[in-house]
């Protein structure tokens, strides 16, 4: 089907538009959004800054993308981006803001998420892959959110917070650290590790023996309170030294976050200005 644009709709003739875009009434589209293909916005969607946006997403009525950080650092009208990957769904009055003149000045959408009502995504976040932020969720600045995590309606999470893969959050939950990948965490005020997300983990495919892992690594840690060099020690003698990739990826997690600040590993990058992070960036490229 050819582009189709509301004449109740406002899109500068800036901005660039991909194939087969549909574009309903009251909508505005600013003149440095760039929108793939097929992508639709219903109504009463404003995506404006420098917005880059892949294919196939869709923008429910009063959906707002693009607009300033709410940071008082930043340079009113400073060039920092939103950039969203392809087959997101943003729901009725979903807002993400642009970054903030810090790290790489980017708040990044990955692919195949699904923010529903009234979700907010602060500047800087990057939201990684199949993530889905329930009705209500408020993410602060500098969050990210890995593949497949999920986060419960009306829960907070704190600046620079990491949610790691296939972890769990539960409803209303205010969420000061972070939560490490497979985790389920429970609780209204400064949530606990309870158990491991097993449905969540099934469903991605992770074998059996790696479950039974990472659950075993979740008992020793949470709820015996062993320390992380005793944990590695005991599977180093009870796998032989061949960690599974699941429990590699979920110690090096919490081994960055213990060694980071009030439980967040993140908490680093708060002092790291723009340019500087796009110096280390080219040098790592």
């Amino acid at each position: 089907m050819p582009t189709t644009i509301s004449p109740l709709a406002h899109v500068d003739q800036n901005a660039q538009l991909g194939e087969d875009v549909t574009i309903g009434p009251f909508c505005y589209v600013g003149p440095n959004v760039i929108l793939g293909d097929r992508c639709i916005l219903d109504s009463h969607v404003t995506l404006t800054g420098h917005t880059t946006i892949g294919s196939e997403n869709r923008f429910w009525p009063n959906s707002v993308i693009g607009a300033e950080p709410q940071d008082y650092s930043y340079n009113n009208g400073a060039p920092t981006e939103v950039v969203i990957g392809d087959n997101n769904q943003f729901r009725e009055g979903v807002t993400v803001n642009r970054g903030a003149e810090k790290e790489d000045g980017i708040t990044r959408i990955g692919n195949s998420n699904l923010l529903m009502a009234n979700a907010h995504v602060a500047h800087n976040c990057h939201l990684f892959n199949h993530t889905m932020l329930v009705n209500g969720v408020l993410l602060g600045g500098h969050v990210h959110v890995h593949d497949r995590a999920i986060i419960s309606g009306n829960s907070v999470v704190h600046h620079f917070a990491t949610i790691g893969s296939l972890a769990f959050v539960s409803g209303g939950c205010r969420v000061p650290t972070d939560i490490p990948p497979y985790m389920m965490s429970a609780g209204s005020d400064n949530p606990q590790i309870r158990t491991v997300n097993l449905i969540g983990m099934k469903r991605s495919g992770i074998p059996d023996t790696s479950i039974k892992v990472i659950r075993k690594a979740q008992r020793l840690l949470y709820r015996e309170h062993k320390s992380l060099s005793f944990v590695k020690d005991h599977f180093q003698q009870e796998l032989e030294g061949i960690f599974p990739i699941e429990l590699v990826i979920l110690l090096d997690a919490i081994d960055k976050q213990r060694a980071g600040r009030m439980g967040r590993a993140r908490e680093a990058a708060r002092t790291t200005p723009l340019v500087e992070s796009k110096e280390s960036q080219k040098k790592s490229a």
